[in-house]
């Protein structure tokens, strides 16, 4: 058989081995005709690429899984080696307590450790504290300027009365337009005040990072945030600050108070000369309706979670806020994360229906009951006290006391005298109990 006719033979039984679906022996017959010498017809091309193709594809998919399986190698490897890393070099992330600047700030705020929980305070870092009150003062000032004298003074007696629902018991619904500015001169600086020296004591415990994510339940204008950064202010000249970034997370029912806190944290934090690296995420939801299910705040994710005085009064609203507090500090704390609850001292005892002595014992008893009552175990906790004691002055005691003890506010004092009627100066003043705490 000439060559000719052996290759028109096999290009039609390799028609037929295709046609059949036969790609063994169609395989095999094109190999018979490569070797032959004979040129390739359409079909047989089109065949012989294809073949080419996958023969490609099997060696991509080969790569591709070799490759795979030595990035995960690597991946794992990467991963203990930073395990490791971090185990051992944690304290690394920790700012490390300062003797000369512990002793600073217990000089300067006249700090006075009565035993292990009492800690009396009845001065401030004036360099700090009078700087900002006189911005916030200011910032009041041009935002009352806005508002004609007549309108002025009827918004800000709807806001007060709103505020002073405090005084008897009730919980404020802090509706009004200027209710934030009339907390900011009422309640924010002696706010500030407490939670700035709850974060020294943080700090002096050496569990505060560098790299700190918080969240804020029922921030209000963000206190929290605030004290933090006033704080960081006040280490200036004793140690140089490792590169900083706080995550805080404002919680609040609220939108105005929200706004209000960033619009003059924008004109005071941020005009400093070393301003603090802070991201805002702002959360506009009521406490009572929250949806762990639904929410977008991130889990298993906060080095610190704070409850800043938004504890209830009535026994139904009170369990219910603790609950959900409950399964906030579950869910989104991290595992080695803590809860910092600031707690007036007033309302720790009312809710047992117990009295406030000089008994230690029981102090710590309620605290723990507290504790228990949201899902959590003490750290530590300390009293925190202008006068010193735990049993109650009398009011015409306490203003005698305070006249002659504390730092009054030197601008905010005639504020609330022009506008809130008040006849008195205003002074820092604390009397809250400061509770660290983690998850049982």
């Amino acid at each position: 058989m000439s060559n000719a006719i052996a290759n028109w033979w096999r290009s039609q039984q390799f028609k037929s081995a295709l046609k059949r679906g036969n790609m063994q022996v169609a395989r095999k017959l094109l190999q018979e005709i490569q070797k032959s010498g004979a040129k390739f017809s359409w079909l047989e091309k089109l065949f012989r690429d294809k073949l080419q193709l996958e023969s490609y594809s099997q060696q991509d998919k080969r790569e591709v899984a070799n490759l795979s399986f030595k990035l995960t190698e690597a991946l794992q490897q990467l991963d203990n080696f930073n395990t490791e890393v971090a185990f051992e070099k944690q304290d690394n992330f920790l700012f490390q307590p300062d003797a000369e600047f512990i002793n600073f700030v217990s000089k300067a705020f006249k700090l006075i450790e009565h035993d292990d929980n009492k800690l009396q305070s009845t001065s401030l870092d004036e360099r700090i504290f009078d700087d900002f009150e006189a911005r916030l003062v200011e910032y009041i000032k041009e935002e009352f300027s806005r508002i004609p004298d007549n309108k002025l003074k009827i918004k800000i007696e709807d806001a007060l009365e709103d505020i002073n629902s405090l005084k008897s018991g009730q919980d404020p619904d802090y509706r009004f337009s200027l209710t934030p500015h009339v907390y900011f001169m009422k309640y924010f600086l002696e706010n500030v005040y407490c939670i700035y020296l709850a974060w020294f004591l943080i700090y002096k415990a050496g569990l505060l990072p560098n790299k700190i994510n918080i969240l804020d339940i029922a921030a209000g204008p963000g206190t929290v945030a605030y004290s933090l950064a006033l704080f960081l202010q006040s280490t200036s000249g004793f140690f140089d600050i490792p590169q900083m970034h706080i995550s805080y997370y404002s919680l609040e029912k609220q939108d105005a108070f929200q706004f209000r806190g960033l619009q003059f944290w924008r004109r005071y934090i941020e005009s400093r000369k070393t301003p603090v690296n802070a991201y805002f995420r702002f959360v506009t939801d009521d406490i009572f309706t929250w949806n762990s299910q639904s929410s977008n705040i991130p889990k298993d994710f906060f080095d610190f979670i704070t409850v800043s005085h938004c504890f209830f009064n009535t026994p139904v609203k009170s369990l219910q806020a603790n609950n959900i507090y409950k399964q906030i500090f579950a869910t989104r704390l991290k595992p080695q994360g803590y809860v910092l609850l600031i707690l007036q001292d007033k309302k720790l005892f009312k809710a047992y229906d117990a009295y406030q002595v000089e008994d230690q014992e029981q102090e710590k008893k309620l605290v723990n009951k507290f504790l228990a009552e949201l899902g959590l175990e003490l750290v530590w906790y300390k009293y925190l006290t202008s006068t010193g004691s735990r049993t109650p002055y009398s009011a015409v005691e306490f203003a005698k006391f305070a006249k002659e003890k504390l730092h009054n506010q030197l601008y905010m004092s005639s504020m609330i005298q022009k506008y809130l009627g008040h006849k008195y100066e205003k002074h820092y003043i604390v009397d809250d109990y400061v509770i660290l705490a983690k998850k049982s």
